[in-house]
């Protein structure tokens, strides 16, 4: 009896194109799969889909945003660590599944802030319109000598512009543009009760600001908020025994940038050039400015006069110094200041 043993061709088949391949430099490399995955993020305490969450792959820019449902797609491979982060909420890092549902806790430091609206005082989560609120402690920081002062560049959509360069000449405030009810300056309500000016505020005694932007402030306080209000909350006292506390600064003051001036006999070289330019003959002069001023120029090195160096005032002084008392008991507190601003000008006759 005749044996036929029979192999199959398909293993030396896959050897001989697999020599082939590295033949012409071509390897095989094993490719992991990458497709869209889905997946919804939601708010950890209530479950609702969070609308505008970043969704971004780990360590890159690429990403995306969940939609109206709180869904996303990317195009990434299973397992990929994504970093979800969402205003307000604490940011994660999770594996990329399909139909992953990622739930991001509330962030309570930024939630549970306070701000200050016309009709009291609502977690900053709960506002809906548009407000902006600057610190007590921020404010101190700035070292200023004025409420609006230290408002400028600390509060988007807010333009305050100082009227002239002279001390106390105020300030020009615009919210979100010109209004059309009176003037265009805004409402100044301190502690509840509406102000026309806070000019003798002094920033020690300030706890917060809080400028309301939108028409809803109009709600509250009609016309006269047409063109925004601005709510100054004071320090108050506290239950508990007397405590005296002080702050205080004291800074010297100088331009920022002076120019360089051209000396006299500087000056007459210009001049000169200038006429010979246009065809002319340089002045004389010695009959100009008389012979005396000519010869000191000239001969004795007089430069001549810096008048802005006469009017400018160096290392001049700005402080400010306040002595706060507070205290009080079930029945009560109290909160009793007393505040010394003083400021030099920079320039201006000695």
């Amino acid at each position: 009896m005749q044996h036929t043993e029979k192999h199959s061709l398909i293993p030396w088949t896959l050897k001989v194109c697999a020599a082939v391949l590295s033949l012409f430099g071509i390897g095989i490399i094993p490719l992991s799969a990458q497709s869209v995955l889905s997946g919804t993020v939601v708010s950890a305490s209530d479950g609702q889909p969070l609308v505008g969450a970043y969704v971004l792959v780990q360590g890159t820019n690429v990403g995306t945003s969940t939609d109206v449902d709180g869904t996303f797609r990317l195009d990434v491979s299973s397992g990929t660590i994504l970093e979800v982060s969402q205003i307000g909420y604490v940011t994660r890092q999770v594996k990329a599944s399909d139909g992953v549902k990622i739930a991001l806790e509330e962030d309570q430091l930024w939630l549970d802030d306070v701000v200050v609206v016309g009709y009291g005082v609502q977690k900053k989560k709960l506002v809906t319109g548009s407000t902006v609120q600057v610190k007590g402690e921020d404010i101190a920081k700035l070292n200023t000598v004025d409420v609006l002062g230290a408002l400028q560049s600390q509060s988007p959509g807010v333009n305050i512009v100082q009227n002239n360069g002279f001390l106390g000449s105020g300030f020009k405030v615009n919210i979100r543009g010109l209004g059309t009810i009176g003037d265009s300056a805004p409402l100044y309500v301190v502690d509840g009760v509406a102000n026309g000016s806070i000019s003798a505020l002094n920033p020690s005694d300030i706890e917060s600001i809080d400028v309301l932007k939108d028409a809803a402030s109009a709600a509250i306080y009609g016309a006269r908020a047409a063109n925004g209000v601005i709510l100054i909350t004071t320090k108050k006292g506290k239950e508990g025994q007397a405590s005296v506390t002080y702050d205080g600064y004291y800074g010297l003051q100088n331009l920022y940038k002076i120019p360089t001036l051209l000396s006299a006999n500087e000056y007459m070289q210009i001049q000169d050039e200038s006429r010979m330019m246009d065809g002319l003959a340089p002045y004389n002069w010695e009959n100009y400015i008389g012979s005396r001023i000519y010869k000191a120029i000239k001969e004795e090195g007089w430069t001549g006069t810096n008048w802005l160096k006469e009017i400018t005032n160096e290392d001049a002084p700005v402080q400010n110094h306040s002595v706060n008392v507070t205290g009080g008991s079930k029945t009560g507190t109290y909160s009793i200041g007393l505040a010394y601003t003083g400021q030099d000008a920079t320039m201006g006759v000695p």
